[in-house]
């Protein structure tokens, strides 16, 4: 249990990341997948349905004795709570109600959020974009762990504990690496989500409250399906950044599993893509894949060469050593825009700040813009 990992620093590569190009070259081989560049609205109704779930179970548990809203937390609502942030992971990216009506899939997303207990939908899309677009970029993509968490969670019960804080780090992380300016859409997530839970609160009491909250951070912690987290992106074979799995789990989370499929197509909704994987399948079958989510966090916490710095990980060009924009002023432009853009225009500002970023990138990386697919 006390056997230290070998990393001690992030896997750092010098080359851009492979899904933009592979993108490219299975679009010319396979121009039918343009057709499956549309919404899924069925997305609608499963996100309606799963919010009156856990409305039912909100009512069901409140006059449970403990050690059972305890029990049905981990059994049901985490599950849930899990499948939902994966929910709004196809709403942020546009999935609901198709590009052309970003700002509905934004409210859309608040209301998927509500049966969670916290704020999610808003910032998450924020940061979430960055991932696309900049793929292990140092600084900037939040999905990679800090360097406090590589040096520190070295053991295999160190491993094991961070797993458990999965939903902690992944809230703290962003402020850390890439606090980015509060916007009008957060501040509304915030209220609703507010509202919400003083509403349940006071028609069924704190064990509807618990139950919520705690099925939430059990979801995003030691649980079968969090093992997505890690299956991702941890480099388990050197050289492969991203990994997809195909196994049954993939029905309680939107087909999240076909994740070389997903960053390859950002804009084809999780229910076509393993039709992705059938059209280009001389592209995905060689990929190094898994079948369980569980045996990827069993490796993970046992096998001594892999750890939280197993991640791959770019210097971008424009950015320093921290991760920080070297324009101080365009940013501050940003926050300018940002307090005076009207409401509607949320989702602009998104873009907006996504484009004042592509002229410190290498012209090789500007022709790429194919990837960052929401707008």
């Amino acid at each position: 249990m006390g056997n230290t990992v070998a990393r001690d620093d992030f896997e750092w590569v010098y080359t851009d990341q492979p899904h933009a190009d592979r993108r490219k070259e299975i679009l010319a081989k396979h121009p039918e997948i343009k057709a499956l560049m549309k919404p899924d609205y069925n997305l609608i109704w499963v996100v309606v349905l799963m919010v009156l779930a856990q409305l039912t179970a909100f009512y069901l548990v409140k006059d449970l004795d403990w050690k059972w809203v305890v029990f049905w937390a981990y059994v049901f609502g985490s599950c849930i709570s899990h499948s939902m942030t994966l929910a709004i992971h196809e709403i942020s990216h546009n999935s609901a109600f198709g590009n052309s009506k970003a700002m509905w899939n934004r409210w859309f997303g608040i209301f998927a959020n509500l049966p969670l207990g916290l704020p999610y939908s808003i910032s998450f899309k924020r940061y979430h974009m960055d991932h696309h677009r900049y793929l292990g970029g140092d600084g900037i993509d939040v999905d990679i762990p800090t360097n406090f968490e590589g040096w520190f969670f070295c053991t295999r019960f160190r491993k094991f504990i961070w797993i458990v804080l999965q939903p902690f780090f992944y809230a703290i992380r962003p402020l850390c690496i890439n606090p980015k300016p509060i916007t009008r859409l957060e501040i509304i997530n915030l209220l609703a989500q507010l509202i919400f839970d003083v509403v349940i609160y006071y028609l069924w009491g704190v064990k509807s409250i618990f139950y919520m909250l705690a099925g939430s951070v059990l979801g995003l912690g030691l649980h079968p399906i969090s093992g997505h987290f890690i299956a991702e992106h941890y480099m388990f074979l050197k050289g492969h950044e991203t990994y997809s799995y195909y196994g049954p789990l993939n029905l309680l989370t939107f087909n999240v599993g076909y994740h070389n499929e997903h960053h390859d197509f950002p804009n084809i909704p999780g229910k076509s893509l393993p039709l992705v994987k059938k059209i280009a399948a001389e592209y995905y079958d060689n990929l190094p894949q898994y079948n369980s989510w569980i045996k990827v966090l069993y490796d993970f916490v046992m096998d001594d060469t892999i750890s939280p710095y197993s991640r791959m990980k770019r210097q971008l060009k424009g950015y320093n050593s921290h991760g920080q924009k070297h324009l101080r002023k365009k940013n501050q432009l940003l926050e300018m825009v940002t307090k005076t853009l009207p409401l509607a225009k949320e989702d602009h500002l998104l873009w907006l700040q996504q484009a004042k970023a592509r002229p410190f990138e290498s012209p090789q990386r500007q022709g790429r813009g194919s990837v960052f697919s929401c707008h």
